[in-house]
């Protein structure tokens, strides 16, 4: 499914449903698009046309046409126009387990400064961003999922930027995961994880930043909001969708949730439900 939002009279933003492990935006901005925020998935895109600038890992940088961009997992970036004139990019968003999938516990790829011109990333990325989505597990879908993962491996030279760590039981670390994504809705303690992989908390928790982009605690949050996200738009008020899933109430959730999304859940939820006619140019996925 498609969605269409209007963000003011010039800026507009199609999103499809996040399915399989990637989630697809296309958009148009002028001015500041993003506040700072982070989330546990890649964030791989290309600006199509004008400057687009963002904070990220300290420094202030600036993607053109040409360039592909390629923000690791959990870490905080914003987003703007460079110049009067805004921006039009596509973004996709790819959860750090699917690239494991084809990687199979290599530390995830850490592109520095998070944009790369190599022609491999961004041919690859656009095979992704031209496909289809939905679940049809197609032959071509998967090739060109594998191909991005390579390149970014290849492009990161090996190596996944955590300090030269070396990588160590994924088997374990994935059983964490697996035990996470099955049982989010209750309360999980290290001692729990500990428990199921046979890990001691310290080792595991590195571990699974390694291989999955985030820290447990924080993956957890994640599985909470996408549901959350899910809830509200199918009609939950905002306190039902914080309570439903285990926040401690609407505050809770509207502070993880801004933190993750860059704009607070009411916003979010007002702009997804504003369906308008798309704009003239502007592609829109079907899923």
């Amino acid at each position: 499914m498609t969605k269409v939002m209007h963000l003011d009279q010039k800026s507009w933003l199609h999103r499809s449903d996040a399915i399989q492990g990637m989630e697809r935006i296309e958009a148009f901005f002028q001015g500041n698009a993003y506040g700072m925020h982070r989330h546990d998935t890649y964030a791989i895109g290309c600006t199509m046309a004008g400057v687009q600038a963002f904070h990220y890992r300290g420094a202030h940088r600036q993607s053109l046409p040409g360039h592909t961009m390629v923000l690791h997992p959990d870490e905080a970036h914003d987003g703007q126009a460079g110049t009067d004139d805004g921006f039009h990019y596509r973004m996709i968003y790819v959860a750090p387990a699917l690239i494991q999938e084809v990687l199979g516990g290599h530390a995830l790829p850490y592109i520095e400064g998070g944009i790369t011109q190599s022609p491999r990333v961004e041919s690859a990325t656009r095979a992704v961003l031209d496909q289809p989505l939905g679940a049809s597990n197609s032959m071509e879908e998967t090739d060109a999922i594998v191909e991005l993962a390579l390149a970014l491996h290849a492009e990161a030279g090996g190596t996944g930027g955590a300090g030269g760590l070396p990588a160590r039981d994924f088997h374990s670390t994935k059983l964490a995961h697996d035990f996470l994504c099955d049982s989010w809705q209750d309360s999980i303690s290290m001692e729990d994880l500990s428990t199921v992989t046979g890990r001691d908390r310290w080792s595991l928790s590195r571990d699974f930043r390694k291989f999955y982009g985030t820290s447990p605690s924080r993956f957890v949050i994640l599985r909470k909001l996408d549901v959350a996200r899910q809830r509200m738009l199918c009609g939950a008020s905002l306190a039902d969708a914080a309570a439903s899933t285990g926040f401690a109430d609407q505050a809770h959730m509207t502070r993880h949730f801004t933190q993750t999304f860059g704009m607070p859940p009411g916003r979010w939820l007002r702009m997804m439900r504003s369906h308008i006619a798309t704009p003239s140019g502007a592609q829109t996925f079907k899923i």
